[in-house]
């Protein structure tokens, strides 16, 4: 349990910002666990980096996978991972979907591929970046953050419609031992923990809520997995359940990632990798199934 004391009204200011990034290490590899995948993957799909993090442009540098035989009559499917860069099974998943599935789904879409938009947040196993900003509230035109305007300014330059974005999470128990807490004292106010849903569940857009679409999501990761159950208040996270393991959220006025292309399709999908019904295997096939699961549904959707 991270032990942050709260000054309420008083946030945090340079001197305290600058003392929790001295308190982050180093706790895996970007570049051995990540980067050699994404190159692994060269016959498959055109590898493009799309910028750097400026606080260590060498260490973390940005690729997208984007499909070889790419067709301008096709529709456009997003996939992102490691907008936090602490949710494991979005980095992996994302490489896996590319790995595993992606080519059964290549004569009917376009892909781009991000798999992990925060690596300093992989390596250091951080929901934050180094300045203590949440990338995946900072998805606002530009973004506030490196993370999200390298991302913003890949799609603007492919030039393309979003048809679908999948952004893969995952909610831990971390987010009440060290993120809540820390977010608690960096903005001066009282810590609130929630209950943390055991199992997967989705967030779709309060704006464009998709439910078939989620629903598909939903029926694929059950045969995976389990689906999180609403807790005592019939909420996942403090937000009303809208359909089986389905919440929405205004993703563009939050600054999440998912909001960011205005795609008619749009999902965060959350898979719980602390519940002892699951393992790291099973929250990378959970994302996977994620995937494919909304991809059967617009394959019918576009037909």
């Amino acid at each position: 349990m991270s032990d942050y004391s709260v000054i309420e009204g008083q946030p945090w200011g340079p001197e305290e910002k600058q003392q929790w990034l001295k308190n982050q290490t180093i706790k895996r590899s970007y570049q051995e666990e990540v980067v050699s995948k994404i190159h692994m993957l060269a016959d498959r799909f055109e590898i493009k980096r799309y910028g750097a993090l400026s606080y260590d442009p060498t260490l973390y540098p940005l690729f997208v996978l984007l499909s070889k035989n790419w067709n301008e009559s096709l529709p456009t499917i997003l996939v992102t991972g490691g907008v936090h860069g602490y949710e494991t099974s979005g980095v992996h998943g994302a490489l896996a979907f590319a790995e595993r599935k992606a080519a059964e789904y290549e004569s009917e879409f376009n892909f781009i591929i991000a798999p992990c938009i925060s690596p300093w947040g992989y390596e250091t196993i951080n929901r934050w970046n180094p300045n203590t900003d949440d990338p995946n509230r900072s998805f606002k035109r530009e973004g506030s953050t490196e993370e999200a305007s390298n991302c913003i300014q890949l799609v603007k330059e492919l030039g393309v419609k979003v048809l679908a974005h999948f952004d893969l999470h995952e909610t831990t128990d971390t987010d009440n031992t060290e993120f809540r807490p820390a977010k608690a004292a960096r903005d001066g106010i009282p810590n609130s923990n929630w209950n943390i849903p055991d199992g997967f569940y989705t967030v779709g857009d309060t704006a464009k809520p998709a439910k078939e679409f989620q629903k598909s999501i939903i029926d694929s990761v059950k045969r995976v997995t389990h689906i999180a159950p609403a807790d005592e208040n019939g909420n996942l996270i403090d937000v009303a359940i809208e359909q089986e393991g389905v919440i929405n959220y205004d993703m563009v006025k939050a600054g999440l990632c998912a909001g960011f292309t205005g795609s008619e399709f749009a999902t965060t999908t959350e898979v719980y990798p602390d519940s002892p019904k699951i393992t790291d295997a099973i929250c990378v096939d959970a994302q996977v199934a994620a995937v494919t699961g909304g991809l059967n549904y617009l394959r019918e959707f576009n037909n």
